[in-house]
């Protein structure tokens, strides 16, 4: 994506947004994460990540993409990047996520705003917003539990 003026700002609400998908999927270890990418199990891919986003977020909104890569080189740490799709209503993000030992990265390649607001800013504040609805709400606790 080219980037402009809001790139930086949206990046830092997506990436806090999918923060937690983010931490649940480091916890896999990166070479099971590398030898999926290698043999292109794609489906498998997508069944962790919808398994990691299904915690937090509302079925569908963060799926895997087409793809992503591994970088492994003798002495040095593994990173997996991996494309995401990320869809809140009226929203279609399009990112890679990176992954490393101790942080995970976001960059987006794309975002389509399907009904785009008057102004950059007020799509910034639309994203920021569908992605707050996407997640699950946290609910009152019980009497019975406490």
């Amino acid at each position: 994506m080219k980037k402009c003026s809001f790139t930086h700002q949206r990046e830092r609400i997506v990436a806090e947004a999918i923060s937690p998908v983010a931490s649940e999927l480091r916890l896999l270890d990166a070479a099971d994460l590398i030898s999926l990418l290698r043999f292109e199990l794609y489906g498998n891919i997508a069944d962790l990540v919808s398994s990691a986003a299904e915690l937090y977020f509302h079925p569908g909104t963060v799926t895997f993409g087409t793809g992503g890569e591994y970088r492994l080189e003798w002495g040095g740490p593994p990173s997996v990047t991996l494309d995401l799709e990320i869809k809140p209503r009226d929203i279609t993000i399009y990112a890679r996520l990176t992954l490393t030992e101790d942080q995970a990265g976001l960059e987006i390649n794309h975002i389509a705003f399907h009904e785009a607001g008057r102004s950059p800013e007020e799509n910034t504040l639309h994203l920021e917003e569908r992605l707050h609805e996407a997640r699950f709400a946290k609910t009152s606790s019980s009497p019975l539990y406490g």
